[in-house]
């Protein structure tokens, strides 16, 4: 079996940047990519998500970012994705789910549902989506109604008519309630009181959420979202709600989960129909287990102060879409870092194996 200058795992915004960047090097590589189709975790989104309602798409690179409509999000960044794919003709393989990447003698195996491959780099870029946290509440399992994380958000039609309680303190949650409040009976949780902005984000606001991230990952932590640190904004989209009482009626957390509702930390009962956990993601990285990348602090640290997508721990391995790079825009800066890193150690490998072959000649001759 040939091996490969370099993996990529995961064809979402950050594994097609790394692709680019990789075949305008001239590395041979190939993308393994576990959806069917096409458009990594856009794809998977509900069909109410407009593009006026996301977040910010930005741009692959050399190309422009599809524009702000009421179209679909869901069909939209897909179809972007796979043209994006064909244009630029980038090695995407798929289906292919990955379960493990080790070590044997110094080349990095791939296993797959699909089969092996041998590479002596690596990108991970599998992003969030398929890890959802959902925290445990004593109770939770005899629940009557319905229990929905943000990964299984059917659209606000599907709860009309129903009380739904929405937990979670991120940009999720608020616009979930920025869309049920108006349709529908509402209740938000948090653990914490929110964050509000009352500035405008600007790109001076935003570098500095992302060093704060880029702290955690530098220690070796856990890291948090770029979207955690940055505060809560209401879009126009969501002053109905705001006018409504939908944020301000906002509670902390519930003491336990009861057949039809939620017991508060002071006694009292609300009845809720829907249980909706807007309580976000963890990194996709237990494929990666075997390498032994974890800090003792249960993150990966990256190089560069956390400002690289280097894993401190092994040289080989490149993370894209992970701590501060886990943002639309990040991920393409982190996509040309990671095809740099590649090179950058294919170029130290290549010189350390010619300097060994000189040595040998020298004491052959």
């Amino acid at each position: 079996m040939s091996i490969l200058s370099s993996i990529v795992i995961g064809a979402g915004q950050a594994g097609l940047s790394t692709s680019y960047h990789l075949r305008r090097l001239g590395i041979d590589h190939v993308v393994l990519d576990a959806d069917a189709h096409p458009g990594g975790a856009w794809q998977h989104r509900w069909d109410a998500l407009t593009m006026n309602d996301v977040h910010g798409v930005a741009e692959l690179p050399g190309e422009q970012a599809p524009p702000l409509s009421q179209q679909r999000a869901n069909r939209i960044v897909p179809a972007y994705f796979a043209d994006y794919e064909r244009r630029n003709d980038l090695p995407v393989i798929r289906p292919v789910t990955v379960h493990t990447v080790d070590d044997e003698d110094g080349v990095l195996v791939v296993r797959s549902d699909a089969g092996e491959w041998r590479s002596r780099t690596l990108v991970n870029a599998t992003g969030t989506w398929t890890r959802p946290f959902l925290p445990h509440y004593p109770g939770m399992e005899l629940f009557l109604g319905e229990q929905l994380h943000t990964a299984d958000y059917p659209g606000p039609e599907h709860f009309r008519g129903k009380r739904v309680l929405v937990v979670g303190g991120g940009a999720s949650a608020v616009q979930f309630l920025g869309a049920l409040a108006p349709i529908t009976d509402t209740l938000w949780a948090t653990r914490r009181p929110p964050v509000w902005r009352t500035d405008d984000f600007t790109p001076e606001a935003g570098a500095a959420a992302v060093a704060l991230v880029e702290q955690r990952v530098a220690q070796g932590l856990a890291p948090e979202s770029v979207v955690s640190v940055t505060g809560l904004m209401l879009r126009p989209q969501e002053r109905e709600a705001d006018r409504l009482g939908a944020y301000a009626a906002r509670r902390e957390m519930f003491q336990s989960i009861e057949p039809d509702g939620v017991r508060w930390a002071d006694g009292s009962f609300e009845r809720v129909d829907v249980i909706l956990w807007a309580t976000g993601f963890r990194p996709a990285i237990a494929h990666l287990a075997p390498l032994h990348l974890r800090s003792p602090h249960g993150g990966i640290r990256l190089d560069r102060a956390g400002r690289g997508t280097t894993a401190v721990a092994d040289p080989r391995i490149q993370l894209v879409g992970y701590g501060p790079s886990a943002s639309t825009i990040g991920a393409n800066r982190a996509g040309r870092t990671a095809a740099r890193g590649v090179q950058r150690y294919l170029t130290r490998a290549a010189q350390r194996d010619s300097a060994t072959s000189d040595r040998v000649d020298a004491v052959l001759a």
